[in-house]
């Protein structure tokens, strides 16, 4: 199910759905507060930052998004920026909880004709999170394991539903016959910490591959925090199975419950790669700011695991723990040019790469972070709104086919580099 774009009258049913919630979990007073700070914002900086970048000077890439961007995504970008750099954690986890994302889905599939969602989904009670099957009463080809974003703090599957119901889409148009996902819902901070998240991740990675039977038919995916995560989750799989070899243990020939398979291949979505890195540079155009991601990072992991993996992946230099915690067909990797963690997810396709370790990557010119997910939800065009995705798909459909399988697999590096431009255009 493929909804349309989000018009303006969708924005105003969502600020409906939003506003009773904000009331209950925040209070009424609170919300006033915040609303009150963020007029100035609104009414004033708002539309003269529009005028001044958009009319009174040339558009630059430093400046803004590029001037192809439709006014609609330009003002939900800066206002998310507003947001994420002025308004609390408490009231912005609102935004992406369940009590506004579900209604608000819910409406939008009514407005486009469904009164039912098309596609079976079911939430999964005993591994926190939701799984979207197309035939539930057979087994899966292909089950796509998902770990949202939102900096630890925020987020929910729920958030997510329209993006992976349309992931699930197009797997079937790629010629899935029973494709599926699970999107897990894991602990948000401040209510827990460091390894609670990883922990979860890894127990929704073990319930995963119970439904899928085998690791070859997963696929590990995330974007942003929820890449974190992910990357945690493959380097805790590395681990084991290093300690498994070290003591004698064929993880081949003796499958032992203490070590995982790692899955066929993980698909990231601007991975946060190192929680604090001098690789993540003070973006103009991005809507995240290094200050408040570092915050967000040290509130997470804490002092102690801040700089350490697998708490921050990127801080792990074992090449040999990298190729044990792998998937077997490596990584696809989509990112925006001008986003905060741009230069750190560079470094680690390059490291990869350099290890032999198989990486397919989409750039898009002048994007911003989690560009295929935002996308969905800011543009017009089918072709701007899917493109991420698609080519996301393109390259899982081809990497889970078995007769490819060591055709350019093997120590030699592979690397495979695509750049989308600021029409959205692939080149």
């Amino acid at each position: 199910m493929i909804l349309g774009p989000v018009s303006l009258v969708d924005c105003l049913v969502f600020c409906i759905f939003l506003a009773p919630q904000l009331i209950w979990h925040v209070g009424l007073v609170r919300t006033c507060l915040v609303a009150l700070q963020a007029l100035p914002f609104l009414v004033l900086q708002l539309p003269f930052q529009l005028v001044r970048d958009r009319l009174a000077r040339p558009m630059s890439p430093t400046a803004s998004l590029p001037h192809e961007s439709t006014v609609f995504e330009d003002v939900v970008v800066r206002c998310v920026r507003y947001a994420f750099r002025a308004i609390p954690t408490s009231v912005n986890r609102v935004f992406f909880s369940k009590g506004v994302a579900l209604p608000f889905l819910r409406w939008r599939m009514l407005r486009h004709g469904y009164l039912d969602c098309p596609v079976h989904w079911h939430e999964h009670r005993s591994r926190e999170g939701l799984w979207i099957r197309h035939k539930p009463d057979q087994p899966p080809d292909l089950v796509v394991y998902y770990v949202h974003g939102g900096g630890f703090a925020l987020g929910s599957c729920y958030f997510y539903l329209e993006f992976l119901l349309a992931w699930h889409s197009l797997l079937v148009d790629a010629g899935f016959q029973n494709p599926a996902v699970f999107a897990l819902d894991y602990t948000l901070v401040p209510d827990a910490g460091y390894p609670t998240q990883m922990l979860e991740t890894l127990q929704g990675y073990r319930h995963v591959l119970e439904v899928a039977k085998d690791a070859s038919r997963v696929c590990v995916a995330g974007d942003s925090a929820g890449g974190t995560l992910i990357l945690s989750l493959l380097l805790q799989l590395g681990s084991e199975t290093q300690t498994l070899q070290q003591k004698g243990v064929s993880t081949v020939s003796e499958p032992s419950p203490l070590a995982l398979a790692v899955p066929r291949t993980a698909a990231l979505i601007s991975p946060w790669v190192k929680l604090k890195s001098h690789l993540h540079y003070p973006s103009m155009v991005d809507y995240l700011n290094r200050q408040t991601l570092w915050k967000y990072a040290h509130e997470y992991a804490g002092a102690a695991m801040l700089n350490q993996q697998p708490a921050s992946p990127g801080s792990c230099v074992d090449e040999k723990l990298w190729r044990a915690a792998s998937p077997e067909r490596g990584y696809v990797v989509v990112f925006g040019e001008q986003e905060v963690f741009a230069p750190d997810i560079g470094d680690f396709i390059n490291r990869r790469v350099r290890s032999g370790i198989e990486t397919k990557a989409l750039r898009f010119d002048g994007g911003v972070h989690a560009w295929p997910v935002a996308s969905l939800f800011l543009s017009s065009t089918a072709d701007r709104r899917l493109q991420g995705l698609r080519w996301i798909v393109g390259q899982i459909s081809k990497l889970s086919d078995t007769k490819m399988a060591g055709k350019d697999g093997g120590s030699a590096a592979a690397l495979r580099l695509d750049q989308v431009d600021s029409h959205g255009l692939a080149r």
